[in-house]
């Protein structure tokens, strides 16, 4: 897997809220709640749950990613 930016503190924190709240299902919350960003027409909020996805799916990869030292 790429190597991923994760813009600010808040985007973990919301990352890791909805892995407790949901488990397994958090990428598919963070999913659905970028969708309906988007409907709604707040890009920004979009690209903030899409962030969130992508941090959920990285975080729940049991693969090694980035440099090891």
């Amino acid at each position: 897997m790429d190597m991923l930016f994760i813009a600010g503190r808040a985007t973990l924190a919301d990352a890791a809220d909805l892995m407790d709240r949901f488990g397994d299902d958090a990428g598919f919350e963070a999913a659905s709640r970028a969708e309906t960003s988007r409907d709604a027409g707040n890009l920004l909020r979009f690209c903030h749950w899409r962030q969130i996805e992508r941090v959920i799916a990285r975080l729940s990869c049991e693969e090694i990613g980035g440099t090891l030292h």
